[in-house]
């Protein structure tokens, strides 16, 4: 019986330990859990911090995309357009939301299409503006004898009435009622350089008895403001004063010395801006008529 009554307090102190060694280990566990909440936690926030950066670093790429897509515009409507479309996927993607790492990485993905993109249209742009200067350069020649020409075509035609040398008439056949109109799609006037998709140009061989009779090749060329000709192929030439020309649209007629009445049509392709316009009209190498019109925006 002794021995049972000392046995006792020995067993008490026994389950002190043991739950003193329990606490022990559950507050080691919420220590560690706790510190590696807050170690994810943490982490948590550099990421949210990350992303969030990375989408501000994004937006202002994109922005700034924006704004060089609107310095490559031209007066090239198809182009523009063309810019324009870009500009709204871009739009688009200023509206997206930075949730993971993937996402930004997707993003960063589409701004590298978007700028390889923007290095083709720069390469276009460059391409078709140093091939309109050289037109323009090439033009400037051609344009001063076009003028010095239009003037005599104008003097000619007023003393037409008054020649009596049958050499003079004979060489050249003049031009009235020249009349040029813009149409859109459905064949009516059209003044806005954007709906237009022809332009008649009508006009009359003058009668005369001692020209040449038979097939004749009637050009049109058109310039534009700028002074840049209307034409779908540089290859489209004719000979003017000894000189390989462009041309916007042609007509083979027959004359027979007597008022011929004709229109010829060109078709627009993409290239009409605003401003007045210069329609000359030559046959047989000869400068026989001009009219100006004008385009709005």
């Amino acid at each position: 019986m002794e021995n049972s009554f000392e046995n006792k307090p020995k067993s008490g102190k026994g389950l002190t330990i043991v739950l003193t060694i329990v606490a022990l280990i559950l507050l080691a566990a919420v220590v560690v859990l706790f510190y590696r909440l807050n170690d994810t936690k943490k982490q948590a926030n550099e990421t949210e911090q990350y992303l969030e950066t990375q989408k501000k670093s994004l937006t202002n790429e994109l922005q700034d995309l924006i704004s060089e897509y609107d310095a490559l515009k031209t007066n090239n409507d198809t182009i523009n357009q063309k810019l324009t479309d870009q500009q709204e996927k871009i739009k688009k993607l200023l509206n997206f939301q930075a949730s993971n790492i993937q996402k930004i990485t997707l993003y960063e993905k589409e701004l590298k299409t978007l700028r390889d993109v923007l290095k083709s249209y720069i390469a276009q742009v460059d391409s078709l503006t140093t091939r309109n200067q050289q037109l323009i350069e090439e033009n400037v020649d051609v344009k001063g004898r076009l003028d010095v020409a239009r003037n005599e075509n104008v003097q000619l035609s007023a003393e037409k009435e008054d020649l009596s040398s049958k050499v003079q008439k004979a060489s050249v056949i003049t031009t009235s009622n020249v009349v040029v109109t813009p149409l859109n799609k459905r064949g009516k006037d059209e003044d806005k350089s954007t709906r237009i998709t022809k332009i008649r140009t009508c006009f009359t061989l003058r009668e005369n008895a001692i020209a040449g009779a038979g097939s004749k090749e009637v050009f049109i060329r058109i310039t534009r403001p700028d002074e840049m000709v209307l034409a779908y192929s540089e290859a489209d030439v004719f000979t003017f004063q000894g000189e390989q020309i462009v041309y916007s649209a042609k007509r083979q007629v027959e004359y027979d010395n007597k008022d011929l009445d004709i229109c010829i049509f060109w078709d627009n392709n993409d290239k009409l801006i605003t401003g007045t316009y210069t329609v000359d009209i030559f046959t047989e190498g000869t400068l026989i008529g001009t009219t100006k019109f004008t385009l709005k925006k």
